[in-house]
Order: C-alpha cells, then sequence, then structure tokens
C-alpha cells in the first residue's frame, strides 16, 4: 500500500481485522473501538493516534517501538487498571494478561473471552456478562460483581475472597465452584435471594442448583 495521509482522520469502529496496511500515515487519527485483530500495522505511523477501545490480538502487528499495551487499546497485556471499558464489547477477546485492577468494567459483554489469570480487585463487575468466559485463576477480591452472569464460566481456581458483592450474580453451569459453594452460599441473604432478571432465578438458586462438581443437577 502506498504511504497514505491520513492524519487527524475519524475512522473510529474500523474493521482491519487481517489487513495488511503496509506504509500508512495515522498520526492523529481517531482509532476508538476499531478491529485490528490480526492487522499488521508494522509499518505504519501511529503517534498521536487514539486507540481507545480499539480491539488487538496476539497476530496484530505494531511498529517497532510502538507501546500498544498502554496506548488505551484491548488485548493480550493491555494495561487496563482504573479503564472505563462500561458496557464495552469484549466478547471472544484474548484479554490474557492485561493488567485489570480496579477495571470499570459494568455492562460489558465477555462471553467467550480468555481472561486467564486476572486480577479484578476493586473492579466494578457490575451486570458484566461472562457466559463461557475463561476466568481460571482469576481473583475478585473487593470487586462489585453484582448482576454478573457466570453462567458456564470457567471458573477454576477462581479466588472470590473478600468479594464485595454477589447480589444477583448466577453461577449455573460454572466449573470449579464445588470448593467455593459453601462460601458463597454464606453470603448475606439480601445478595443471596436478588433476582437476575436474564437467568430468571436468584444467585442462591443457582448455587444451590449445581452438585459437589460445581456442575448443575440433571
Amino acid at each position: 500500500m502506498a504511504e497514505a495521509r491520513e492524519q487527524h482522520a475519524d475512522l473510529r469502529g474500523t474493521n482491519w481485522q487481517g489487513r495488511q496496511l503496509g506504509v500508512v500515515d495515522l498520526r492523529g487519527v481517531k482509532l476508538c473501538r476499531a478491529d485490528l485483530r490480526g492487522a499488521n500495522l508494522g509499518d505504519a505511523r501511529l503517534e498521536g493516534a487514539d486507540l481507545s477501545l480499539a480491539r488487538y490480538d496476539a497476530l496484530t502487528r505494531w511498529p517497532p517501538g510502538f507501546a500498544h499495551a498502554r496506548s488505551g487499546a484491548v488485548g493480550p497485556g493491555a494495561k487496563l487498571g482504573g479503564a472505563f471499558l462500561n458496557t464495552a464489547d469484549l466478547q471472544g477477546m484474548d484479554l490474557r494478561g492485561a493488567f485489570m485492577l480496579g477495571i470499570y468494567l459494568s455492562g460489558a459483554d465477555c462471553r467467550g473471552a480468555l481472561m486467564q489469570d486476572l486480577g479484578f480487585a476493586n473492579g466494578d463487575l457490575r451486570r458484566s456478562r461472562f457466559c463461557g468466559a475463561l476466568l481460571r485463576g482469576s481473583r475478585f477480591a473487593y470487586a462489585q460483581l453484582d448482576g454478573c452472569d457466570f453462567r458456564a464460566a470457567d471458573l477454576r481456581g477462581a479466588d472470590f475472597t473478600a468479594v464485595d458483592s454477589i447480589a444477583g450474580a448466577v453461577f449455573t453451569g460454572a466449573l470449579g465452584l464445588a470448593g467455593l459453594r459453601d462460601e458463597l452460599l454464606s453470603r448475606p441473604y439480601q445478595e443471596l435471594d436478588c433476582w437476575n432478571r436474564l437467568a430468571r432465578c436468584t444467585t442462591r438458586e443457582s448455587l444451590e442448583a449445581m452438585d459437589t462438581h460445581g456442575a448443575p443437577h440433571g
């Protein structure tokens, strides 16, 4: 691709997934929420580009020395501590190795996301959807989990110690909760008897539906 001059252009939400972009000048360009997964940006100029919530993966190629992990983009190893990702579409995203402490993730769609071994301490995860997500070994100390949907998520080795609240959270079909079931069922009744309108059950019902292996009865 010949060198392009796109400074200050608005390319928010652009889908460049899998594209070979060649030599392209993207200095100062708005690339918020762009899909850069699998894109080759190795020869691009990205100084001053706004990459907030742009999505990348392990196959994305960046210019030498470009600090993509601190650019505001979302993907493996991203530095997202305290970031505002409320209602973000992270479905199926690879976020392994990301820094998530204090993140604002309320209402985000994280279904099927790869979020293994992440620390969500002090995060606002209320009403986030983690159905089928890989959350093995993740830690939720002091996180707000009100209304979270963990159905069919892989929670093996996850740590819910000192979680702020699980009011309305549901765990039906989640893996790995056998050792946590009694602890979670000891939470205040105000949390356990809170209704989840999507799952159409309470937190207590979702936990009591599990057998000792963390799988649903029936």
